[in-house]
């Protein structure tokens, strides 16, 4: 088998897997996995909303993915996406509250670049300590997002009384600032399917450019694979650091915006690091970090996520479909099992 059959079939395993695993736990605990599975798929495919809903959860889910793939291909392993995504909420919707006249043809691209900036500099921090300092991102990024969450909360409290409906959270931005338009609504039967779905096509067409085609993704394959050889080749590892953290994190704060003024269209306090960021980095793990195969996987993903309520039609709690993620992450982090499985059976066939 191939090293590009062998990327598409390891993930593909992994689901089938995973699936399957959650099966078993469904039935140990008497419930039928059969009639769950078909309530999930049902109620992820079984209207227009549904489908709606479907996209909608694959915006941030894509771009925040993006971001972990980018500083996953540099050799890091960004677990700072969650207050990355936060710090991009944040800053575009006090920015949309603050100022909600701005024409929407302009409110649009600055909310997006605002949470790009606010991202990107969250994330750029953990990416100098370990350029010049040497730290490891990891510890840093997961203090970063406590210290973005509890920042963040005491910032909401801050915002002028005008703009808030409740002690914890805001009014909803304006028109001109909300992610959701008329006709996504109509054309999807009310569904919160926002633009960030198509923000997330052009990211994907993007970061695939940039890895593949551009000298600096060049430079961030070859960091990742072996940062001395390419400080020998006359390439700078430490800017290469700085600029794939800098890049994660504005892919991940821009995920972060379309998360807040997509579906939820006002900002408010957090209690724990924003799930979606977590997710992000589970769905590049399924696509081993590719921007083609994080499409596939977002969609995965986005369908148990929606389809999860429809196992309550089955009695089955709908948290077991998190058993069910849980359990292709697992096997794709045991990625090498399967291939080495793989690889047997090919030389077996070999030797016939």
């Amino acid at each position: 088998m191939s090293k590009k059959m062998q990327q598409v079939a390891v993930p593909l395993i992994s689901v089938v897997l995973g699936i399957l695993l959650g099966a078993i736990v469904m039935w140990i605990f008497g419930y039928d996995a059969i009639w769950g599975y078909e309530e999930l798929f049902k109620t992820a495919f079984g209207s227009l909303r549904s489908v709606g809903e479907i996209f909608r959860a694959m915006g941030p889910l894509i771009l925040i993915a993006l971001g972990f793939a980018v500083a996953s291909r540099a050799g890091f392993f960004n677990v700072g996406l969650p207050g990355q995504a936060l710090a991009g909420w944040l800053l575009a919707g006090w920015f949309a509250l603050s100022f909600p006249d701005i024409p929407r043809v302009i409110m649009i691209p600055l909310t997006v670049l605002l949470a790009a900036v606010a991202g990107g500099l969250v994330g750029a921090l953990p990416g100098f300590l370990r350029a010049y300092l040497g730290t490891s991102e990891v510890i840093v990024t997961i203090m970063m997002n406590y210290i973005v969450l509890y920042v963040g909360n005491a910032f909401i409290h801050s915002f002028p009384k005008k703009v808030m409906q409740s002690i914890d959270s805001s009014i909803r931005v304006g028109a001109n600032a909300s992610y959701q338009t008329d006709w996504l609504r109509a054309l999807t039967s009310n569904s919160r399917m926002n633009i960030g779905i198509f923000f997330a096509f052009i990211a994907v067409a993007c970061i695939w450019f940039l890895l593949k085609k551009t000298t600096l993704g060049f430079e961030i394959r070859s960091v990742g694979l072996n940062p001395n050889a390419s400080e020998y080749a006359g390439m700078s590892a430490k800017r290469t650091i700085i600029l794939s953290m800098i890049i994660s994190g504005a892919l991940a704060g821009i995920g972060g915006v379309v998360e807040g003024l997509g579906t939820f269209q006002n900002v408010y306090v957090q209690g724990s690091s924003l799930a979606v960021g977590f997710n992000g980095m589970a769905v590049s793990l399924l696509a081993s970090n590719s921007p083609i195969g994080i499409l596939f996987a977002a969609f995965l993903f986005a369908v148990l996520q929606v389809g999860a309520p429809g196992m309550n039609a089955a009695t089955i709690p709908a948290e077991l479909v998190n058993i069910v993620t849980a359990s292709i992450i697992f096997f794709v982090s045991v990625h090498y099992l399967i291939e080495r499985f793989v690889k047997v059976k090919k030389q077996a066939k070999e030797g016939k």
